[in-house]
């Protein structure tokens, strides 16, 4: 009715950017797979959520569980180290429920995410960009260490919420999104929440679901957010005798998949999302008839000044 006024009713602090995370679709690669013997390849569009990245997942579950214990309470600053996406997980999260945000990131992390950082609001520590994650580990735990008052440390790298954010939600998905269908799930290992969590899911629900690993080919690589567990400390939560195969993925193969998939697709895919890609097609190409499924982790917004958009083919 005339000058009537709609009142919807209040929402929990944070939570409208919150409910946004999460239930992401499952994208066909039908022109990059073309040719392939009767398989599908599937990937999850996580960077749709409203942190860019799937690592929002794992950031909400770690920091609701820790409010439901009560070891983050108004006032205390989230700490934690992170190749980039979890912080800006931490970052936007911690904007929307009133938290100060420090981290600690290695020097050589793209501009964008710096930027992206910086724009939440977060304090970035940088660290050493030859030890890689691994050396913004160890800056942290020394820090939270030394002056652990006022502050909760996640630990996306030891933190059981982690891997259970993606038992909880992201394996649910992929089941449902494929109707039980997936033969294959084939993730990238960081903190390796995400192949925990969501394999266990899957094989759970069927035995038979080959669950593979992806990881960098060598220590020295250009796949950010990634490990080379044989070289790399190994995150706590990592059970290294959980995948039933691994693939190892050349930082160049990776770049080279990314822009194939925003020329082919239409999809603007990060670095690691295209080793995921490429791994990805190779088991679909030695296993014919079968539905893989894998991760876009997050966008290319993050890399767009990096060399490799402007190198020949």
């Amino acid at each position: 009715m005339p000058g009537s006024r709609v009142t919807a009713a209040p929402a929990a602090v944070g939570s409208a950017v919150l409910d946004l995370i999460g239930d992401t679709p499952l994208v066909l690669l039908d022109r990059v797979a073309e040719g392939l013997p009767g398989s599908q390849v599937y990937a999850k569009a996580e960077f749709l959520n409203p942190g860019g990245s799937v690592k929002d997942r794992p950031a909400l579950n770690m920091i609701r569980q820790a409010e439901r214990e009560g070891r983050l309470r108004p006032g205390q600053t989230i700490i934690d180290a992170t190749s980039g996406n979890t912080g800006i997980a931490y970052a936007m999260i911690g904007a929307a429920l009133g938290y100060s945000v420090r981290l600690y990131l290695p020097a050589n992390a793209s501009p964008e995410r710096k930027r992206i950082l910086a724009a939440y609001g977060a304090e970035v520590v940088l660290t050493d960009p030859a030890l890689q994650t691994d050396g913004a580990i160890q800056a942290c735990r020394h820090a939270f260490a030394s002056r652990p008052a006022g502050k909760y440390y996640p630990d996306q790298y030891g933190n059981p919420a982690n891997w259970r954010a993606h038992y909880e939600t992201t394996g649910p998905e992929v089941w449902d999104q494929t109707a039980g269908g997936v033969t294959h799930f084939v993730a990238g290992l960081g903190t390796s929440g995400t192949l925990m969590g969501t394999g266990r899911y899957l094989k759970e629900r069927n035995p038979d679901v080959r669950i593979v690993s992806m990881q960098p080919s060598t220590p020295f690589h250009g796949l950010e957010g990634l490990k080379h567990m044989a070289t790399a400390m190994q995150p706590d939560i990592y059970d290294p005798g959980f995948a039933d195969e691994e693939v190892y993925v050349e930082t160049e193969d990776a770049y080279a998949m990314v822009k194939r998939m925003a020329r082919e697709e239409g999809l603007m895919a990060g670095i690691s999302s295209g080793a995921n890609v490429v791994a990805a097609l190779r088991v679909a190409r030695r296993a014919p008839g079968s539905v893989v499924v894998t991760v876009l982790c997050d966008g290319a917004d993050k890399y767009l000044t990096d060399r490799f958009w402007d190198e020949e083919e």
